[in-house]
């Protein structure tokens, strides 16, 4: 373990102390040392005790990036429907003014980072489901792990007030050290048992299927995402720890998030990019149109044929592309994108995928680009406004953070957010799991029924069920 320079913190925070005095406000300090190699799952179980209900925990798809965040330094909230991407942007940067960062690396991800996410729709009236989660919610950790390409690299993010004197200092590095120390422990988490499971209102959800359906005939409506929870009940109280851990061994390939706020922790494994900003390059992902994966290769194989040639999953993965195609043309001097999509194969279930790539505008930001592009065809519909009205409408679910962005943003710009499907909210001994699928004109309640159990799969087995 690199040792840290205790010497040059306390300058820096009495740096950030003297600025706290001088503009009359809270100022951060930031520091990002460089450590051995770190396991982020371990990290973020060390923090269960002093930091229960404020720790993130981030992996990319490709598994070269992994964020894991503890305690809370900054909170950025707010339930303000309009305008709130640039409510947070502006906090963000507010937040950022003046502040003391040493941070000799150019890698993304490093230095202060706010994690976090936005609810589905501020506009839909809310339940006791998703009280904890504010409708626009971001933490700026206390202490967070990066490891990029197996690197590890600690940052510790403080912020000083003008009362602060060399006592907080002292204190930092004593719970910094004892962090670190614990982290040769290796903690064991059992799984609770999973006793009962109750299918939230299922004749109802498939009645409004059939409804939504009869209306997209004759309508302006071409498509309506609609979802449906599945509620569980466990012996004891699910721990996180265990649940990311399975996670992590059973959907390596998607993104992993975990983002605990007070008691509630909301989890999953997505495969869906929404988009990443790095420097001016932008990425999206257009992901719609599924299907089950075969039980042999030979029959693995026809499937994908068989998605690739289908021609409703064909024409509703053609609405995500055309959306995220003009909505990323509105913030970018080019986009790049293949004519054919290809698939993606994850553990259950096969998907129609089609990269997309851009060149940002100069004064693009990773917040802008969010905005423009939530929530796309395959989790909202098309038109895009339209859809999610007919959502608010008739659908019985308070979705929360689900089919929402959800991700990070570093203090360069750069990062990325991801559609938080596949997702869990773990309450104590219960848990809610949440699945959706694409209703159009030909759907039946029958077989977008069947779908959702098939995209409820991957966090139900994670948390012990089948």
């Amino acid at each position: 373990m690199v040792t840290i320079q205790e010497t040059e913190f306390k300058e820096r925070g009495l740096l950030a102390v003297n600025r706290a005095k001088k503009f009359g406000r809270p100022i951060l300090i930031s520091e990002v040392h460089k450590l051995d190699t770190i396991n982020p799952i371990s990290f973020f179980n060390s923090g269960r005790e002093r930091y229960l209900g404020e720790r993130f925990y981030w992996k990319d798809l490709s598994g070269k990036m992994v964020l894991a965040g503890l305690g809370i330094s900054k909170q950025i909230q707010s339930d303000q429907a309009t305008d709130r991407f640039f409510h947070v942007q502006e906090a963000w940067d507010n937040f950022l003014k003046d502040s003391v960062i040493f941070n000799p690396y150019k890698e993304d991800g490093l230095g202060p980072v706010m994690f976090g996410g936005f609810s589905f729709d501020p506009l839909k009236e809310k339940t006791g489901l998703w009280s904890i989660f504010a409708d626009s919610l971001f933490h700026i950790p206390k202490y967070m792990l990066t490891v990029i390409d197996g690197q590890s690299f600690l940052t510790t993010n403080i912020v000083c007030t003008s009362n602060d004197d060399m006592n907080l200092f002292e204190k930092i590095i004593e719970e910094r050290q004892l962090l670190l120390n614990s982290l040769s422990y290796k903690k064991d988490v059992h799984l609770a048992e999973l006793m009962n499971m109750e299918e939230i209102s299922p004749q109802s959800w498939k009645q409004t299927v059939d409804d939504v359906a009869g209306e997209l005939k004759n309508g302006p409506l071409k498509k309506v995402v609609l979802a449906r929870e599945l509620r569980l009940f466990f012996n004891q109280a699910v721990k996180a720890e265990g649940v990311l851990q399975n996670l992590y061994d059973q959907q390596r390939e998607s993104f992993i998030f975990t983002f605990e706020s007070n008691g509630d922790c909301f989890i999953g494994a997505t495969p869906e990019r929404l988009v990443k900003k790095q420097g001016n390059e932008v990425y999206s992902t257009c992901l719609a149109g599924s299907i089950p994966r075969g039980q042999t290769e030979e029959e693995d194989r026809i499937l994908g044929e068989t998605l690739l040639n289908d021609q409703k999953n064909l024409n509703e993965h053609g609405f995500v592309v055309e959306m995220i195609k003009e909505a990323l043309a509105e913030l970018c001097e080019e986009v790049m994108l293949p004519k054919k999509p290809q698939l993606m194969k994850m553990r259950d279930i096969q998907h129609l995928y089609t990269p997309v790539m851009g060149k940002a505008h100069k004064d693009t930001s990773l917040l802008g680009l969010v905005e423009r592009l939530h929530p796309t065809p395959a989790l909202g519909g098309l038109p895009k406004l339209e859809a999610v009205d007919k959502i608010r409408e008739v659908e019985e679910l308070d979705r929360g953070f689900y089919a929402a962005p959800i991700g990070w943003l570093d203090y360069r710009g750069n990062g990325e957010f991801a559609v938080a499907i596949r997702s869990g909210l773990i309450q104590g001994n219960e848990a809610s799991l949440f699945a959706g699928c694409g209703v159009v004109a030909d759907s039946t309640s029958e077989s977008e029924f069947i779908e959702t159990r098939l995209k409820f799969r991957p966090m139900l087995r994670a948390l012990g069920g089948k």
